[in-house]
C-alpha cells in the first residue's frame, strides 16, 4: 500500500510539474507604425508605413523560428490603417508581455541637417526632456487627426498643443524600468547588427504607449529624410538588419525574463552577428572591453516613484530593510542582497505575493547593471 501511494504522489507531481514548466506563453505584439492612407514620413522613393511594416513581418517570423514558446501578435500584417486604440486594444486583449512599436523617423523639411541627420532611437513612456523628443511625439501623435472623433476618444487630447503632454508627467508606468531595460537592449543591438548611429533611450509622450499595460518600447529606426539612411531602410537587406538587431534585443530580454520568473529552460538562441558597414557612424560606449571583476549582487527592486519614501512608508507593504537608488529623476527600491540569482529567485516568488510587479536586478559596487 505504501509503495503504491509513493508511485500515485510521483505522479501527480510530475504532471503538476509538467503543467507549471509549460506555463503561458509569453506573448509578444508587434506594432507596424502607420498603414493604408496614413503613409507615415515620406521619403524620396519610399515611405514609413512600408518600411515599418517590412521589418515588423521579418522580426516576428525570426522570433516565432527561435521561440517555440512566445505567441506573436501583429497590429497589422498588411497595408491597412489601424487606429492608436485600436493598436493598443490589440495588445490589452492578447494580455502581452511586450509591446513593439516600428516607426521611422523624419525631420521638418526646413531644418538644415535634414540631409546627414541619422542614427536609430528608441522610447519609452515619459516626459520628454527635450525639444526634439517633443517633436517626435507630435508627428507620431498626429495620427489620431486621421481618425473620426479623435477628439472625445482621446479625452481632448491635442497632439499639436504643448499643453496636452502634461498628463505625461503625472502619469507612473509601473512597466518603465522593463521598458527601459528592452530599449537599452535594442539600441545596443542596432549598433552592433544594424550598424546604426546610437541616438539613445529616450522618453516622450507617445499615446500608443501610455494606452498599453505592459512593458513598451517605440523605435526609431532611422531618419528616411537622409538620402543614404532611406536606401538602407527601404532594402531587403537592410530591413532583415533591423528584424535580427530587435530579435537578438527580445532574445536577451526573454532570457532574463525567464530567470526572473524562476523557469527552467535554455537560454535563447543567437542571432547570427552582423558586421558592422564602414561608413556608418557608431556609438562605441557599449564596448565590453574592462569588464569589472567585483561580484555581482542580486537585489529585488519592487517600487519606483519620483519621490523619496520614509522607511516603514505604507507603500513598502511591510517590507523592511528596504534600500533605494536613484536613477534620473526616479527613485528606485529594493529589498534583499544575494550573492546568486537562485536565492533571489526564490525571495522573489514572496514578495511577488505583496508587489506583483517585483523583478531581479543585478549590481556591482552598488551600482546597478542595465
Amino acid at each position: 500500500m505504501g509503495r503504491n501511494l509513493h508511485l500515485i504522489f510521483s505522479a501527480v507531481f510530475i504532471v503538476f510539474a509538467g503543467l507549471l514548466a509549460s506555463g503561458k506563453d509569453f506573448v509578444v505584439v508587434i506594432d507596424a507604425g502607420h498603414g493604408g492612407h496614413d503613409f507615415g514620413a515620406i521619403g524620396k522613393k519610399t515611405n514609413e508605413k512600408s518600411i515599418n511594416l517590412g521589418v515588423a513581418l521579418k522580426l516576428g517570423d525570426m522570433i516565432k523560428k527561435s521561440h517555440k514558446d512566445v505567441k506573436v501578435v501583429y497590429t497589422r500584417s498588411g497595408d491597412y490603417f489601424k487606429e492608436l486604440q485600436e493598436r493598443a486594444d490589440i495588445a490589452n486583449k492578447a494580455n502581452a508581455d511586450l509591446f513593439i512599436s516600428i516607426h521611422t523617423n523624419s525631420v521638418d523639411k526646413k531644418n538644415r541637417n535634414r540631409t546627414k541627420i541619422n542614427g536609430a532611437a528608441t522610447y519609452t513612456l515619459g516626459l520628454h526632456k527635450s525639444a526634439a523628443n517633443l517633436e517626435v511625439a507630435k508627428r507620431e501623435n498626429s495620427v489620431i487627426m486621421l481618425e473620426d472623433d479623435y477628439s472625445a476618444r482621446y479625452c481632448g487630447f491635442d497632439p499639436n498643443s504643448t499643453e496636452s503632454y502634461i498628463i505625461f508627467e503625472l502619469s507612473q508606468n509601473k512597466h518603465l524600468d522593463q521598458s527601459i531595460d528592452f530599449a537599452g537592449k535594442v539600441q545596443k543591438e542596432m549598433v552592433r547588427i544594424a550598424g546604426r548611429k546610437n541616438n539613445g533611450v529616450r522618453q516622450a509622450g507617445f499615446l500608443v504607449l501610455a494606452r498599453t499595460s505592459m512593458p513598451a518600447v517605440l523605435i526609431e529606426l532611422d531618419f528616411i529624410c537622409n538620402p543614404e539612411s532611406e536606401r538602407f531602410l527601404g532594402s531587403s537587406s537592410g530591413q532583415t538588419k533591423f528584424a535580427k538587431a530587435i530579435c537578438s534585443a527580445f532574445n536577451s530580454y526573454k532570457t532574463a525574463y525567464d530567470h526572473a520568473s524562476g523557469k527552467p529552460g535554455a537560454v535563447s538562441p543567437a542571432v547570427p552577428e552582423e558586421s558592422v558597414d564602414a561608413h556608418e557612424e557608431c556609438d562605441d560606449s557599449y564596448n565590453d572591453a574592462d569588464e569589472p571583476t567585483s561580484p555581482i549582487v542580486y537585489k529585488i527592486q519592487f517600487l519606483s516613484t519620483d519621490k523619496k519614501l520614509k522607511a516603514g512608508c505604507r507603500e513598502f507593504k511591510g517590507l523592511k530593510k528596504v534600500d533605494f537608488y536613484k536613477d534620473g529623476r526616479m527613485y528606485k527600491y529594493t529589498v534583499g542582497s544575494y550573492n546568486n540569482r537562485n536565492s533571489a529567485q526564490v525571495e522573489l516568488r514572496k514578495i511577488r505575493k505583496i508587489h506583483s510587479e517585483a523583478f531581479i536586478i543585478e549590481t556591482r559596487d552598488g551600482v546597478r547593471i542595465k
